[in-house]
């Protein structure tokens, strides 16, 4: 299988700057997505700085195994070792500049290999799966609040309107060593996947965005209302998605109707 891409990002109805980050390359089946946090340009320098080094660090590798058609290589461990290095550039540019000290940032970095998807991320910035009509999650947020709901002590229904909700517990370039989390996962034909930042899904409910999949023929419509619909509910935050269409080798139309007809 390939993927087909679509990538957008808004500034929000409230905030000024963007401190979002993204990054697609589809012939090397690389999604990145990234939120910064920070005084004044601080969050920015974050999100550009670690999508920029997970790009130079994966990339080259997945170019090379298939313009060679060699199998790819393990992707996990360099998956975590791109991650490492975007936050000791992170870290150390907050270390060392005045202006970018306390500045950090979310990460979510998606790998397509033929079959399988290999997923690392840190915060609460999220990546979807949509398929045959549902709509889940396949990270799991690092932040107090989330903490809250695995511990029983808030219901994911109450939390939507937690004043706390974007407190983590884990963000990229707050100390010199940061785990990312990275599972692996099978990709089935029209499967749809949707990297996005909290932007996106704190003004949306998973619902909501499942019937805005469901009423949207392809990736572009789809993308565009998600932003419109986040907008509409108030774009407290920056608005960034990226969303990936799997279909089978030597097809390709855009179209979701495949995934939502089953």
């Amino acid at each position: 299988m390939h993927c087909e891409f679509f990538s957008l990002t808004h500034v929000g109805r409230v905030r000024q700057n963007n401190e979002d980050a993204l990054a697609v390359l589809p012939h090397a089946g690389l999604a990145v997505l990234a939120d910064g946090m920070g005084g004044y340009s601080a969050g920015e320098v974050a999100s550009e700085m670690a999508t920029r080094v997970v790009l130079e660090q994966l990339a080259p590798v997945l170019e090379r195994s298939r313009l060679e058609g060699q199998p790819d290589e393990d992707i996990a461990p360099l998956l975590m070792r791109s991650v490492a290095a975007a936050n000791l550039a992170v870290f150390d540019a907050s270390r060392h500049t005045q202006a970018y000290r306390g500045m950090g940032t979310t990460l979510v970095v998606a790998v397509f290999l033929g079959d399988r998807l290999v997923v690392g991320h840190i915060g609460d910035s999220r990546l979807y799966r949509w398929r045959n009509g549902e709509l889940l999650s396949l990270t799991r947020d690092h932040s107090m609040l989330q903490e809250q709901i695995d511990a029983g002590l808030i219901t994911p229904g109450v939390a939507r309107f937690a004043p706390y909700k974007n407190l983590l517990t884990r963000a990229l370039g707050m100390e010199g060593e940061v785990r990312a989390d990275v599972s692996e996962h099978s990709l089935a034909p029209d499967d749809v996947y949707l990297l996005c930042s909290d932007g996106l899904n704190d003004m949306l409910s998973d619902e909501h965005m499942a019937e805005i999949l469901t009423d949207h023929p392809n990736l572009e419509t789809a993308g565009q209302a998600l932003m419109d619909a986040a907008n509409a509910a108030g774009g407290r935050d920056n608005i960034s998605l990226i969303m990936a269409l799997c279909v089978p080798e030597n097809t390709g139309t855009g179209q979701l109707a495949g995934a939502i007809a089953r």
